[in-house]
């Protein structure tokens, strides 16, 4: 068996103490840059690995972070993990990931294992069924909460999300004044307060406008492709089709596009159709989708950088951060006539 390579090793190399060698790989300010460099590179070819374990005996942190969403396949929840893992990154943080697809159970397991992990926080996206009472729990075992994409009622922790009642009524103005009147709206569900918001967000554009809300049944979905597909299937057996469909969110959108060309009706050109999230794929979807860009990236940064803040024992604001809405006008929903 080979001798293990510890802080010692490259401390005697480098004519420096060990102290100074700990303080280098932790990116101390206490050490000077060409040092840190010198301690860094040397680490690297010799093949040192920060012994994380001994390290939280002695700072009382692991450096791990909990991360719950519903579902890592839809890139909303993908692109706001990429922004936490880049602010968690530059604390030198890492995270284990759960997706909870609304199992509260899962959720619950999860975080019992984070605890005995001895994590230093979480960052949620809390599944459907998830109270006040047991954000104060997670935070009473010593496991401080920031939420994203979704707030749960009096939790008092701190929340970052997209003005989703602005953003949807942004949306919902912009086909009514497109000469759009029957809308169908598809997707979400009122359990979360997502879901709530968007759909509150679309009634108000009604109502601004002077119009009652068109007599079609709302189409409670899961966020995904597949839900958006089979959708269309719906909207089209309640009679008439609609001069557009208002979905909430892209990937819905994206799925309903679908669905109506497998009937022989063309999006952007047949019938109008509209997504929220402004995930990547939707400015190079065909047709392009018009949207309603959330701040995805800054809810996942702001969250990260929060949930560092608590664990650091600083103040924490409980008040929800909502990102406020960009229409992104593309050509999936053009004007009727």
């Amino acid at each position: 068996m080979g001798i293990k390579i510890t802080l010692s090793t490259i401390a005697d190399d480098l004519g420096v103490s060990t102290a100074t060698v700990s303080l280098a790989l932790r990116d101390s300010p206490l050490v000077a840059e060409s040092t840190r460099e010198k301690v860094r590179l040397r680490a690297k070819e010799i093949g040192y690995v920060y012994d994380r374990r001994a390290a939280s005996l002695r700072t009382q942190r692991s450096d791990i972070v909990g991360v719950l969403v519903r579902d890592i396949i839809n890139p909303f929840f993908a692109e706001i993990l990429r922004s936490i893992e880049a602010e968690l990154g530059s604390n030198r943080q890492t995270f284990l990931l759960c997706n909870h697809g609304d199992d509260i159970a899962l959720q619950e397991d999860f975080i019992s294992t984070l605890m005995q992990f001895g994590a230093d926080g979480v960052i949620m996206s809390p599944s459907v069924g998830t109270s006040s009472e047991d954000i104060a729990r997670i935070e009473q075992n010593g496991l401080p909460v920031t939420l994203v994409a979704r707030t749960v009622d009096n939790a008092n922790v701190p929340a970052f999300l997209g003005n989703d009642e602005a953003g949807f009524h942004l949306i919902t103005k912009y086909l009514i004044e497109q000469g759009h009147s029957d809308i169908a709206l598809v997707g979400g569900t009122r359990l979360t307060s997502t879901g709530r918001a968007r759909r509150a967000g679309f009634a108000r554009a009604y109502q601004e406008a002077g119009l009652e809300l068109p007599k079609r049944d709302d189409i409670e979905t899961p966020y995904d492709r597949k839900a958006g597909y089979d959708a269309v299937e719906e909207i089209l057996s309640q009679g008439k089709a609609p001069t557009a469909i208002a979905c909430c969110s892209d990937t819905v959108a994206l799925g309903a596009m679908h669905g109506l060309r497998s009937r022989g009706i063309e999006p952007g050109k047949d019938i109008a159709v509209t997504g929220y999230d402004d995930i990547e794929e939707a400015s190079i979807s065909s047709p392009p989708l018009t949207t309603v860009a959330d701040g995805h990236d800054e809810i996942g940064r702001l969250a990260a950088r929060a949930l560092f803040a608590k664990i650091s024992g600083k103040e924490a604001d409980t008040d929800a951060v909502f990102i406020e809405p960009q229409l992104k006008i593309r050509d999936s929903a053009p004007r009727i006539g």
